[in-house]
């Protein structure tokens, strides 16, 4: 097929494309589906179920049939709308759900088996025999489950996420968001100006209408170029608004290089939060088509699309078509083919007694009944009163009203609502708050009502938010007719199809309702209808229409489905926003790390952050040696640590220490000024939440940290508490953990070390005993916090200064403590550390273990109430029986596995014998073999007994010695020396 003349392409460019391999031409300016159109390409793709023959059905995004796959290798995308895929030139395009050729699919057996895979043939079949699920159906269902197929390589395209705020969202920029814009705009309001489409004007780009007796592109260019000196007006064109959040916030996808050959080295998607106070959805409507026998042959499409392709594209699917219609738009379509140049065979309307609107033979009263051609129409059935005859035609546009746009208004369960005058659901009054629906989107689609409702709503939305606006002088449009009736369907024998991706027809619908699947969503789901890539957009509406026949009931008394974001499909790749691999989540850095990094520090991810995990040295072949250099190096010298990662929490008030007593199971308002207290959160069911200290610096200062894998959910539960629980009382809280490092000093040099730095400070242990805090100066003056508390049971310090010194304080400890064996050891060595002195973690505060489990149920006050406190009572847990205990293997050689399960000596090994489990497992080099943590049934009296350990998961099992949880120094001596 030539191309016609006219059109909105750019014939001076012309781009080259590919389809299955074959070499074709276009220009800029074609979707892939007009220049296929342009290359008598009308076999694109095959159904779902059937595998049926299928064509360009529609020219935008409610598609049903032309999906295909884009691009090769790492970048093929599947299951892409050839109606929204701008052409650009080296496309690689290809159809997909065959097998063989795409016009002798091997799989279109399927279509004879038919009878067998009617409505709800999923339920009835796959149930029996049960033994043939995971043998036979499911392996069968995998295999047959999408359309497309994945590269299975990594995405080298780059995505971004971007915020923006505006006082007006205006959702879509055709006759009626043009008109909102604009008002909103000049009222001097901030505005955002969303359209799907590469160009503005919506509809109005595939029509002849015209503004002020001139071409509405004319109208169109005149306010692109006001829009671009507007500063409070941003247009995103290629934006899809797919979803209603709550507050008023808006999810987008902007396509941004999905038009490049190559994305290149830029952002190819961006995920846009879009905060509006208002918003007007202006999203148009969307055309129903008519079912009839075999009316899912390639080249019958709708009508407005047919006239979209011959308007915009200049392009016709066929030499000679025809035109079915129930209302006076599908005459508009036969006048612009006409005077394009396009044969119409004739215009069937279902409607008696309607003239011609033009120079056309008209079959009033009459339908298309069936059609004929294997891969491509050939011919249509026209019958009138009985009687019936064939016409030879090539393509045929289907009119059977339009359904506006509602779904958006939709998600949050707001139920559209009947139109009797337009034949059609419009939004209903519970909508999301904020969003009021404007033009064809709300069933005003005539071009001037469209107009002046998108600017009243506009005004009115502005209102609303106290901004006076003023409604522009909008152009004179030519009225168009829009009489309609309501005709949804040929009555027939054979097949004729609603839901053209799903293979849903009448017959499945007449089916569903005789199985009693009558409500709507039982019909979705029966037959599959509406679930896919157009989301029903094309077919919903018709398969009420039938059900209600069948029931014998109105239209809105059928109901409608719940629509669900997002409005067209959205890539995962750019929900992740570019958040993959190392981008997956923010890396955050020690104030150290470049200090460690230079010393060779190997890292791991603890969180959000990179710790030095060990600091090897030359000569160590093996990471535990470097660990078990560190850990020594603390029992016998002194060990420094970045401990910055801990969660630290400034809390202040009058009413602080009370706010503490109940979120703290133990006491703090008794907490004497320059002390320190072990602190123990419990969560609302009385388990273990997190632990930590609490520092009183002052009586109404409090430094309190929590452990690193909790820092942000116990400052959420804070600030919940402050906020919703107590609101009354009076204390304040502010995160501090990046606005202070902190060096953990351990072992029986460290006060030694800290006497070289600390200004004038006693640190004598009768001057600053264990579990005492202070704010001091070190280091001629620089301020810091120090507190005497220690997690590696040895004489140790966490010395606290401001982040941005944290690096220059680890140097100079280094260099003071040179002579005294100072030695940085990482996250390894302090996890065997608090293992030997029997500190619970997080693998103990797992969510599942108990204070008394812990070994920690004297804390629990029973003098006041906390958080948990109750149920921390509660039978089940009090009768608890499993506590902490320490474990070490048989013989020094064996293994301690964290995660193996513990079973008596000679027991079967069962889920009803199960003793416990192991937590947490190290090397110990000062017990000199593994050491381990972990929960087992009365535990504290089991001392000395011999356990299995066994570790279904790698085949092993050890035998272990139940031993106290504290392998070094259990009386506590050596830490408040």
């Amino acid at each position: 097929m030539t191309r016609l003349s006219g059109g909105l392409i750019d014939r001076d460019r012309k781009l080259s494309f590919t389809f299955d391999g074959q070499v074709y031409y276009g220009h800029a300016g074609d979707t892939l589906a007009s220049a296929l159109l342009a290359n008598d390409v009308r076999l694109v793709g095959r159904s779902f179920k059937y595998h049926r023959p299928r064509g360009i059905f529609s020219a935008g995004s409610e598609e049903p049939n032309a999906l295909v796959e884009l691009r090769s290798g790492a970048r093929q995308e599947p299951n892409t709308r050839a109606t929204v895929a701008e052409l650009f030139d080296g496309l690689e395009a290809r159809s997909q759900n065959r097998m063989g050729p795409l016009n002798r699919d091997l799989l279109a057996v399927n279509d004879l088996m038919s009878p067998f895979f009617a409505a709800g043939f999923y339920y009835k079949t796959f149930m029996w025999p049960r033994a043939f699920w995971e043998k036979l159906y499911e392996p069968a269902i995998r295999k047959a489950a999408g359309l497309g197929s994945l590269s299975m390589q990594a995405d080298p395209d780059h995505y971004d996420k971007g915020f923006l705020h505006c006082d007006l969202l205006v959702i879509g920029g055709g006759a009626a968001g043009l008109a909102a814009a604009l008002t909103a705009a000049r009222a001097g309001a901030q505005v955002v100006l969303a359209d799907e489409d590469s160009r503005l004007g919506g509809r109005l780009l595939a029509e002849t209408l015209q503004l002020d007796d001139a071409p509405a592109t004319e109208w169109i260019a005149a306010l692109e170029a006001e829009f671009a000196s507007l500063p409070n007006l941003r247009v995103m064109r290629r934006t899809t608004v797919f979803g209603v959040y709550d507050h008023g916030v808006y999810g987008a996808v902007e396509r941004v290089a999905d038009h490049l050959t190559t994305p290149g080295a830029g952002v190819r998607q961006t995920l846009w939060r879009i905060t509006a106070k208002r918003a007007v959805l202006a999203a148009g409507a969307t055309e129903r088509h008519i079912p009839f026998a075999n009316n899912d042959r390639p080249g019958i499409m709708l009508a407005g699309a047919l006239r979209a392709y011959a308007n915009r594209w200049a392009v016709c699917p066929a030499r000679r078509v025809a035109i079915f219609t129930n209302n006076d738009d599908g005459h508009r379509t036969a006048r612009d083919l006409i005077a394009k140049g396009v044969e119409v065979a004739g215009v069937i309307d279902s409607r008696k007694g309607v003239h011609p609107q033009g120079s056309y033979p008209l079959f009033d009263g009459a339908v298309v009944s069936d059609s004929r051609g294997r891969l491509g129409l050939t011919r249509i059935e026209i019958t009138r009163d009985g009687d019936s005859q064939w016409i030879d035609c090539g393509a045929l546009g289907v009119a059977g009203g339009w359904n506006p746009n509602v779904h958006l208004t939709a998600h949050h369960r707001g139920r559209p609502i009947w139109d009797p005058e337009a034949l059609a659901f419009v939004p209903g009054a519970d909508g999301p708050a904020g969003l009021i629906a404007a033009g064809a989107a709300a069933g005003r689609g005539e071009l001037a009502a469209a107009l002046a409702d998108g600017a009243t709503r506009a005004a009115q939305a502005l209102a609303d938010l106290g901004l006076a606006a003023r409604l522009p002088d909008l152009p004179r449009a030519e009225a168009s007719p829009a009489g309609q009736a309501a005709f949804w369907h040929v009555p027939g024998k054979k097949r004729a199809w609603v839901d053209m991706q799903n293979d849903v027809t009448v017959k499945d619908i007449v089916l569903a309702h005789k199985e009693n699947m009558r409500p709507v969503e039982h019909l979705k789901r029966w037959t599959t209808l509406g679930m896919a890539t157009d989301q029903g957009k094309t077919a919903n509406v018709s398969a009420l229409a039938v059900m209600a026949e069948l029931t014998g009931q109105s239209i809105p008394a059928t109901g409608t489905t719940i629509f669900r974001p997002p409005y067209t499909p959205v890539a995962l790749s750019v929900l992740g926003g570019g958040d993959t691999g190392r981008h997956f989540r923010p890396h955050r850095l020690t104030p150290t790390h470049h200090w460690a990094e230079a010393r060779g520090a190997v890292f791991t991810e603890v969180g959000q952050w990179m710790r030095a995990q060990y600091f090897p040295q030359a000569g160590e072949t093996h990471w535990r040696q470097s660990v078990d250099r560190e850990v020594l190096a603390v029992r016998v010298g002194v060990g420094l640590c970045d401990v910055t990662t801990l969660g630290k929490v400034d809390v202040q008030g009058a009413d602080a220490a009370a706010f503490l007593d109940r979120l703290y199971a133990n006491t703090i308002s008794t907490l004497k000024v320059g002390r320190v207290r072990y602190g123990l959160m419990l969560r609302e069911d009385g388990f273990a939440y997190d632990d930590g200290t609490v520092a009183r610096m002052a009586e109404d200062h409090f430094v309190v940290t929590t452990t690193t894998a909790n820092a942000g959910l116990v400052y959420r539960q804070m600030e919940f508490a402050r906020q919703c629980l107590w609101p009354d009382l009076d204390v304040q809280l502010i995160s501090t953990t990046d606005a202070w490092a902190q060096i953990a000093v351990a072992g029986p040099q460290s006060r030694a070390l800290l006497e070289r730095v600390v200004d004038t400070a006693d640190l004598s242990n009768a001057g600053f005993p264990f579990m005492a805090c202070a704010e001091l100066s070190i280091c001629n003056g620089l301020r810091a916090r120090l507190f005497r508390i220690s997690f590696s049971g040895e004489l140790a310090y966490e010395v606290a200064v401001p982040a941005r010194y944290g690096h220059a304080l680890m140097q100079r400890l280094m260099e003071l403590g040179e002579d005294l064996g100072a030695t940085p050891y990482g996250t390894e060595a302090l996890g065997v550390l608090r293992i030997e002195k029997g500190h619970a973690a997080g693998n103990e505060l797992n969510g599942h273990s108990t204070a008394a489990m812990l070994g920690l149920g004297r804390m629990v006050s029973a003098k006041k109430d906390a958080i948990g406190a109750l149920m921390s009572r509660r039978e089940g847990l009090a009768a608890d029986r499993r506590r902490l205990v320490g474990l070490v293997p048989e013989t020094r050689s064996g293994k301690v596995t964290a995660g193996a399960h513990l079973f008596t000596d000679g027991a079967e090994q069962t889920m009803e014998t199960d003793q416990g489990w192991i937590t947490s497992a190290a090397y110990s080099p000062h017990v000199g073999s593994m050491i381990g943590l972990g929960f087992l049934e009365n535990g504290d009296a089991r001392e000395g007994e011999i356990l299995i350990a066994a570790n279904p998961l790698e085949g092993e099992s050890q035998r272990l010695r139940v031993v106290s949880p504290h392998f070094v120094d259990p009386e506590g001596g050596r830490l408040r020396v």
